[in-house]
């Protein structure tokens, strides 16, 4: 068996043309549609990051506005900024890109995000209203993953899913979307015993752990759709993801490759999402 490769670079172009239609009837009503997008400090993967997110608003038609800060501001002037944002009515979309210095507490800044226009998902509201089942802006990993299983044909109702990483960000919310969709969900971590015991009895196997090639092909069931979250930079500079890819390809009968999986409709649905708040702004005018 060889596996599916799951083209996450091709279904999230197909989302951001989808999304330009949306963007288009907004425009018919008087709304364009604006993603800020804040970059504090120098990080070089950050502005990478930053950059796609750009092309991405470009793609969509959004209007993206990136707001570049030193490393050295202080905590208070950065809540200052989001204050400014939160309120102004041309911005729908707010994201604060991670990691933050050091003397800047994360979770007081994403949580300073108004919550109606929090793109990324983090807002303990937001991520409330996912545990209940009615999900407002849901965190974008997690929901590009699940877009990447749906039209691939990945069937998810009644299967056995399992998720390595037990983070905020990713594993959490990507368990709660899968049992939204009605998988049995087992989340696994550092802590799990026979882990790799429980990884092979997956249907659905979602990597979100942050170290590189752990999945390794014994780990998985035959036919299983593997989606790797991870990215991971290796000593001669090439990125990886979780999973052992040729030796599972082999066995699953999809899977996600890094790059070019996960990462480019995790960054489409950053899009989607603040296309979805411009909607809702609308409805609450």
């Amino acid at each position: 068996m060889t596996a599916t490769v799951i083209d996450g670079a091709a279904m999230a172009r197909q989302l951001l043309a989808e999304l330009g239609a949306r963007v288009e009837a907004l425009r018919a009503r008087g709304c364009q549609p604006g993603l800020a997008v804040v970059l504090v400090g120098d990080n070089p993967a950050s502005a990478v990051y930053v950059r796609s997110k750009q092309r991405a608003c470009d793609a969509a038609g959004l209007r993206g506005d990136n707001i570049s800060l030193p490393a050295e501001v202080s905590q208070a002037d950065v809540l200052a900024l989001i204050d400014h944002l939160n309120a102004d009515p041309t911005v729908h979309g707010i994201l604060v890109q991670l990691p933050l210095p050091d003397h800047i507490d994360a979770a007081a800044v994403l949580q300073h995000i108004a919550f109606a226009k929090d793109v990324d998902g983090f807002n303990w509201r937001n991520l409330g209203a996912l545990v209940d089942g009615h999900p407002a802006l849901a965190p974008c990993t997690p929901s590009g993953s699940m877009l990447l299983l749906e039209r691939s044909g990945v069937p998810i109702a009644g299967k056995r899913a399992v998720v390595l990483g037990r983070s905020s960000i990713v594993g959490k919310p990507a368990a709660l979307m899968l049992l939204e969709r009605h998988a049995t969900v087992t989340i696994c971590h550092s802590r799990t015993p026979d882990l790799a015991a429980l990884a092979k009895e997956a249907d659905i196997l979602i990597c979100a752990v942050g170290r590189p090639r752990m999945v390794t092909a014994d780990m998985v069931k035959p036919g299983a759709a593997v989606i790797d979250v991870g990215i991971n930079r290796l000593p001669d500079g090439k990125l990886c993801g979780d999973v052992d890819y040729d030796a599972v390809a082999a066995i699953a009968g999809w899977i996600t490759p890094v790059p070019g999986g996960v990462g480019p409709m995790t960054v489409a649905v950053v899009v989607s999402n603040a296309v979805a708040a411009a909607e809702k702004s609308l409805l609450t005018a």
